[in-house]
């Protein structure tokens, strides 16, 4: 089954998703603070001009699944949703972020354009009919100790509650302790489901829990893996970038630093562009 195109926010920089071209879902994975955000936003739409690629804004207003409870988990719902209408209006660009129980659906779907649902929570019956009832687009990490063929269930849920804009987003799959692994035959399984289909570049290199109190990551994996996924076929890639991953609050280990986006995005970019003229064939010139 393929995939129904569907937009994505509003104005000049609204997007496709599924419509075969490329898009990013990109930002920190915790909102620090006002200004880090604004910055993050602002070069990333900078970087989306430079490269000629969509970009839609994530970050987390609540990491609400930090190994210790001691960790740096975010600035809180109310604030947490002024900063990204604050960095929505700025820049353009349409923005994503995490719910995680069903009475944060509403507040966040009145500003943001995509709603997430983690993957550890994606099986959660109400909170992904909640989301899905929203009107919104949602995107739906498969969780770790899913096979991709189950997300059939998943989106089967979202879809009876109303979802017409729903994305699928592979984010590795549990391998022994503290590690995952990227199988990549996950990523046109779960695209004949119907759903356009995101691979999480940077969260497939993380190592839960690997630090002890903390998940660590193998950050020189991102871009090959990103290379394979878009060589495979995808309709977008998500990323969490920051521009000093060895102190970013969350996720610093497993995150793309900001300097080297743009020039992986043009490799990205150039791979797509041969996968589309190789799945298409060769021109008639007759």
């Amino acid at each position: 089954m393929d995939a129904i195109p569907f937009s994505i926010g509003e104005g000049a920089r609204a997007t496709w998703a599924g419509s075969g071209k490329l898009l990013l879902i990109a930002g920190p994975c915790v909102i620090e603070s006002r200004d880090s955000v604004l910055r993050h936003c602002e070069a990333l739409a900078r970087i989306s001009d430079r490269v000629g690629i969509a970009i839609v804004f994530k970050a987390s207003w609540d990491k609400a699944n930090r190994t210790s409870h001691r960790s740096f988990r975010g600035v809180g719902l109310d604030e947490g949703l002024a900063i990204l209408a604050q960095a929505r209006a700025d820049s353009g660009l349409p923005v994503l972020t995490d719910v995680h129980e069903t009475a944060q659906v509403a507040p966040a779907a009145e500003v943001v354009d995509v709603l997430q649902i983690p993957a550890l929570l994606c099986r959660q019956t109400d909170l992904v009919q909640a989301a899905a009832a929203s009107g919104k687009a949602v995107n739906i990490k498969k969780g770790q100790f899913l096979a991709p063929w189950d997300m059939h269930h998943v989106l089967a849920k979202a879809r009876e509650a109303g979802a017409t804009k729903v994305l699928l987003t592979e984010r590795g799959t549990t391998f022994g302790y503290g590690n995952l692994v990227s199988d990549f035959r996950s990523l046109p399984i779960m695209r004949e489901l119907g759903a356009p289909v995101i691979f999480d570049a940077t969260h497939s290199v993380q190592l839960p829990g690997g630090g002890g109190d903390k998940s660590r990551g193998e950050r020189r994996f991102i871009a090959p893996l990103a290379r394979a996924a878009v060589a495979v076929g995808v309709d977008g890639l998500f990323m969490e970038v920051h521009e000093n991953p060895d102190l970013a609050l969350s996720d610093g280990a497993n995150s793309l630093p900001l300097v080297e986006l743009a020039a992986l995005l043009e490799s990205l970019l150039a791979i797509h562009e041969a996968r589309t003229r190789s799945v298409q064939g060769p021109p008639d010139f007759e």
